[in-house]
């Protein structure tokens, strides 16, 4: 978000824990042969570390430097928002928003897309309309925008910051909330109708402690979405902290209770105001309640360096302004090296098995899948190698006996159980002779004895 319009929107919460509580929590000690980058710790549980990326520093060496080493997930902080896309009806601008996924995809990040549909930072022409004129031109740019990056999205923040702060537990009063009170279930519809194989979730703001009402309405939603079938598989948890509005002592609980749902849980735009210990306590907090709940798949911070965010004299983030690592970011690596965390749901030993089928031949493919699993679910990450002659399409078939496909990324699937196919997305149709791409997906139960098989189309 634009620092204009999240100053004025987040608002102070109640701390239900002191701060020297928060002061207490001992943070874990390094692991042996522990993986270095953000990236690659949070890999090892199936999970992303992603950051928010602006197009316009992207040409700044230190930034895209720490940009490519640290991160694997990417999130546009304006350039895919509405007054972005679509700056005049009908004419769309995706200049700026494809800087960044290009660079994404080309060091093979995924991309989160924020966000389709918000009652802030709309274009003017949008923000003088109302009623059904305006429900058709937002469900128009879901559709156009969803559509023209299909396929290159893992997850999209179809809807951002649609409740009202206080004790209401009400909707924001907007000109789409205006517009009939299933707006936001149309919107879900529409990009699922335009891109299928992203994830498609819910993004809001001081929903961090269970107790809150707000935390509460959104809990309601979700949880009416799944009992009807809307499609809706994420919410998003923006969690910004400072000392006005700690981490709850609850967080976990919060985590839990909406992956309890069924859908995923991801912390979407995470930044901790504070310096030194403390806020190196806190981000090993905020990333242990992560690791403790398996449908928690990933943590993306709100910027890279302090003086790249929107809360920059707070010094909310990983690393100076000077590009250097901070306490905060030793604590949280150490804490994704570790693994687990507190509480009753935390993840047990995690094992990786491999398993190849199909040799190439001529003209062939093959399909290697990495396996972590826990006692919960796992992540399937699955190979896919041309043989001797470049793919123009690819067709993997897996078995999973014991378990269900509950999301999934970089692929088009059929099914969730039994016998899984899936095809690839436009963007990683074509494979060189010899060379490989990957697409994966995540599972309740157990996903032993995949048995890939790879069909050229």
């Amino acid at each position: 978000m634009k620092l204009t319009a999240k100053s004025v929107a987040l608002i102070p919460i109640i701390a239900t824990v002191a701060t020297a509580a928060i002061g207490a929590t001992l943070i874990a000690p390094p692991v042996a042969n522990a993986a270095t980058t953000l990236a690659a710790a949070a890999q090892q549980s199936g999970r992303y570390f992603g950051t928010a990326v602006a197009a316009s520093r992207l040409s700044d060496s230190t930034y895209a430097g720490i940009l490519n080493r640290e991160f694997d997930m990417v999130t546009a902080e304006n350039e895919m928002k509405m007054d972005a896309t679509e700056p005049n009806q009908n004419q769309f601008s995706y200049g700026n928003a494809d800087r960044i996924v290009n660079q994404a995809r080309s060091q093979g990040k995924r991309i989160r897309g924020h966000a389709l549909a918000w009652h802030s930072q709309q274009p003017g022409w949008m923000q003088n309309m109302s009623g059904t004129a305006l429900r058709n031109a937002m469900l128009n740019h879901v559709t156009q925008v969803a559509t023209y990056y299909r396929g290159k999205i893992y997850a999209w923040d179809v809807v951002n910051e649609a409740f009202a702060d206080g004790s209401s537990g009400a909707r924001r009063d907007s000109n789409l909330q205006r517009t009939g009170n299933d707006w936001i279930e149309a919107a879900f519809r529409a990009a699922r109708t335009a891109d299928p194989g992203a994830k498609l979730c819910y993004n809001d703001y001081n929903t961090d402690d269970w107790s809150h009402a707000k935390t509460q309405a959104v809990y309601r939603m979700v949880q009416d979405f799944k009992s009807r079938g809307v499609p809706i598989d994420c919410v998003g948890l923006q969690s910004h902290f400072n000392s006005q509005s700690p981490v709850p002592s609850n967080y976990q609980t919060t985590l839990q209770n909406f992956a309890n749902l069924g859908v995923d849980v991801q912390i979407t735009e995470l930044d901790i105001e504070g310096s030194g210990s403390t806020q190196a306590q806190n981000y090993q907090r905020v990333t242990q309640a992560c690791l403790a709940v398996a449908r928690c798949t990933g943590i993306t911070v709100w910027g890279i360096r302090d003086t790249d965010s929107w809360r920059a004299s707070g010094t909310p983030l990983l690393f100076d302004g000077s590009g250097n690592k901070k306490a905060a970011y030793n604590s949280t690596l150490d804490a994704l090296n570790a693994g687990g965390g507190p509480g009753p749901t935390t993840t047990t030993t995690t094992t990786t098995t491999t398993t190849t089928s199909n040799d190439p031949g001529t003209g062939g493919c093959s399909a290697t899948v990495s396996l972590n699993q826990w006692n919960e679910g796992f992540v399937a990450t699955i190979k896919v190698t041309a043989g001797s002659t470049a793919l123009r399409g690819w067709t993997v078939s897996t078995t999973l006996s014991n378990g269900t496909v509950t999301g999934s990324w970089s692929a088009t699937r059929s099914g969730n159980s039994g016998t899984v196919n899936w095809t690839n997305v436009d963007y990683n149709a074509n494979v060189p002779a010899g060379g490989s791409t990957e697409f994966g997906f995540q599972g309740s139960g157990n996903g032993s004895g995949l048995n890939p098989s790879c069909t050229a189309r």
